[in-house]
């Protein structure tokens, strides 16, 4: 075993013990299910939904009664032969027993209790209908209510007055909701128990009432109507269009979205991730906490999945297989038609080994998790797509970005013929490529080389990068003989910057690792020579320790047409924390791993409010730090849905807002990944609004590596 490794084992060993550990239990994650509508419900008003206590979903419509007959699907209810040619006015669940209720033009009736109750009145009477624990059933209509006893009639009523907005029952008492008054019925008359305005719903829990208006919510006591809590306006949406106790938890709906109240936040559900479309007009919910939203359009449903991280991983990883694997590489999709599989295509990104890079790395360490053979396999099926790079293009030790079929994409600044016949290879590599080969390399040689040729593959590799770069005063030099745009590790170029933008800080430590981890693959005298060169004449190892907290805006340097340090960059965010294993595991002294250990600690610390797993592992797999429940949220809330859809925040009223800064963190609080569009490493997440389109999917990549080094590191079991 390597002396590093052996230090690094002894430090992860005394950070578990202040950390404990996570066993993985199951836990709910929110889902989303899109209920496909039957073609004749085309152009149709959708006016209800309710779900009774065989948890069979029912949507009222204009053209009649529809049901689900799948997990997705609407269609018309045929189950009942003469009630199928039948329109219904309404419907309901009854209170305590969930029965289903219809209300028809003259008549009401249920098929519970062999079907013995019905009853029959003057047509177009009554449009709405209520019925408690008790059998009583409320049938309300312009003018009047009236209150049958099963089949018995046992009282008529005045309706109060102003316009219904929504009736209630709820513990055997009905309730009667107006814009400006709540009622309840009380022998034969209705009570006011509360004054308001502009009031759109209620909702129950035990001695009160949660009153919903069209600027936020309140409650009331349930016997005086005096209030409990004053009115909340800072909502996701202030206009409530439905308002839903599900357990202990207040659901609301709104012409833009649906939302819950968590114990110090909400929780947005909105966009097409979750809707067909953003306007809500009904809410209901079944036996096992899932929520309904009623649109215009359409029915969608927040379906919760109990699972455990490894079978969430265990998804992500087959559809990787199925869906996202291109040549060794793994890349997102891309649909024709928006989420749909059978449209889509695998596309090449400028990326591909760097994002490939999470996914083998994420193999990497399941095998030393595990010991599975097929985890050993995909690590060598994608090296073999890395080596690729050397060897697809004519120049020597350049790595190309990508490469593809010839003739699927037009030659250009980047792609180019290949020496091989019927290939086109990408060229212009960059940075990010360059430290997914220095970390594929550092974890390929510590935990899957076994043989004397698998190392000689690996150190192969490094070396012939690494010899490219300096025999090219540390550039990648293209087939034009001019170094790339980004692949520039030469101290002009890295101190032209002043120490407050972090491309001379970032490059600095790309050149040094690669230059350790090359000197501890190949043995080579020359790459020690040259970094601590570089280190001692050239300013590098101070470029490192640079303190992040220092990073500033500037507008004054211009590299390429690019205005460098004009937002902090989130790639630079990536490509360091990648970095950081490198430079830390290969170091050549301890003197320089405890450096290292306080320029990661630094940095950190201040991604810390990101809740990124993959900084967390990496961090706690060099300087021993972690934030367990930030590493724990983002592995549990990670998106099962990895199509990318549009999503909007920008208008939310709950949000506690930042003073714009420089590191472009919008809120106090990381919105819920949900509420975001997915994205890779790379990108702000405090973003607010986003354009996805459903156009594309990501592979999931994301996810992999940090599940399982967590795994590694013995953080969940």
């Amino acid at each position: 075993m390597k002396k590093s490794l052996k230090v690094f084992i002894l430090i992860s060993l005394f950070s578990m013990n202040l950390i404990g550990q996570v066993i993985d239990v199951p836990f709910k994650q929110a889902t989303s299910v899109k209920y496909t509508l039957s073609n004749d419900l085309e152009g149709a008003e959708l006016k209800k939904v309710v779900v009774d206590y065989n948890d069979i979903v029912y949507v009222l419509t204009d053209k009649g009664l529809y049901r689900d007959y799948y997990e997705n699907e609407i269609s018309k209810d045929l189950f009942y032969r003469l009630l199928a040619t039948k329109k219904p006015v309404d419907i309901t669940v009854q209170e305590s027993t969930g029965y289903l209720y219809y209300l028809y033009a003259d008549e009401f009736l249920t098929n519970a209790h062999a079907g013995t109750i019905y009853e029959y009145f003057p047509k177009d009477a009554y449009q709405r209908i209520l019925v408690n624990a008790d059998d009583q059933a409320l049938l309300l209509g312009d003018k009047k209510a009236t209150l049958y006893q099963r089949t018995e009639k046992i009282s008529e009523h005045k309706l109060p007055k102003g316009t219904l907005v929504e009736a209630y029952v709820y513990n055997k008492q009905f309730y009667y909701l107006t814009a400006d008054a709540i009622y309840k019925l009380e022998g034969e008359k209705w009570q006011k128990i509360h004054e308001g305005n502009n009031l759109t719903a209620i909702t129950f829990k035990p001695n009160e009432i949660f009153v919903g208006t069209s600027n936020g919510y309140y409650s009331i006591d349930i016997y005086n109507g005096e209030k409990i809590l004053d009115i909340d306006s800072k909502l996701p949406v202030p206009a409530i269009t439905d308002i839903k106790l599900v357990g202990t938890e207040l659901w609301f709906a709104s012409d833009n979205g649906a939302f819950l109240k968590e114990s110090d936040r909400f929780r947005y559900f909105a966009g097409g991730r979750w809707l067909n479309e953003n306007n809500v007009t009904d809410i209901a919910t079944d036996s096992k906490g899932d929520i309904y939203f009623l649109t215009p359009t359409g029915l969608n449903k927040v379906k919760y999945l109990t699972q455990t991280l490894a079978d969430k991983t265990e998804k992500i990883q087959d559809d990787i297989r199925k869906y996202h694997m291109r040549f060794g590489w793994v890349n997102e999709i891309r649909y024709k038609v928006p989420g749909d599989l059978k449209s889509a295509n695998s596309a090449d990104n400028d990326n591909d080994g760097l994002w490939t890079s999470l996914y083998l790395g994420s193999q990497v360490f399941r095998y030393a998790t595990t010991g599975e053979a097929i985890a050993k396999r995909y690590v060598w099926e994608s090296f073999e797509s890395f080596e690729r790079l050397l060897t697809v293009n004519p120049l020597k030790g350049f790595p190309a970005r990508t490469f593809e079929r010839r003739g699927i994409l037009e030659y250009g600044d980047a792609w180019r013929p290949s020496q091989e016949e019927e290939w086109d290879w990408k060229g212009t590599t960059s940075t990010d490529e360059y430290i997914a080969y220095l970390f594929i390399a550092s974890i390929m040689d510590e935990f899957i080389v076994e043989t004397t040729e698998e190392k000689a593959r690996v150190v192969n590799f490094i070396d012939a990068i690494m010899t490219h770069i300096i025999e090219n005063n540390y550039y990648f030099v293209d087939v034009d003989g001019k170094p790339t745009r980004w692949g520039r590790w030469n101290p002009e170029y890295v101190n032209w910057y002043p120490l407050y933008v972090s491309d001379r800080k970032l490059n600095s430590a790309h050149l040094i690792a690669g230059l350790q981890l090359a000197y501890d693959l190949t043995g080579k005298e020359i790459y020690k020579t040259e970094a601590f060169k570089m280190m001692d004449e050239h300013g590098y190892l101070e470029n490192i320790l640079a303190p992040m907290s220092e990073m500033r805006k500037t507008l004054d340097y211009v590299h390429m047409g690019d205005v460098m340090g004009d937002a902090w960059n989130h790639s630079d965010d990536e490509m360091s924390f990648i970095t950081y294993w490198v430079l830390y595991h290969h170091a050549f002294n301890d003197d320089l791993k405890q450096k290292y250990v306080g320029v990661i600690r630094e940095h950190w610390e201040m991604e810390r409010p990101e809740k990124d797993g993959l900084w967390e592992m990496l961090t706690y797999g060099t300087s021993g730090d972690i934030d367990l429940e930030s590493t724990l949220f983002f592995l549990r809330e990670f998106n099962t849905d990895l199509d990318r859809y549009s999503t909007k925040n920008s208008q939310r009223k709950d949000l506690e807002l930042l003073p714009e800064n420089y590191r472009g963190q919008t809120t106090k609080k990381l919105l819920y990944p949900g509420e975001r569009e997915m994205h890779r490493h790379n990108t702000n997440p405090f973003t607010l609004d986003q354009g996805g389109s459903r156009r594309s999917r990501l592979a999931g990549d994301e996810y992999l590596l940090p599940y399982w080094m967590a795994r590694y590191f013995k953080v969940i079991e």
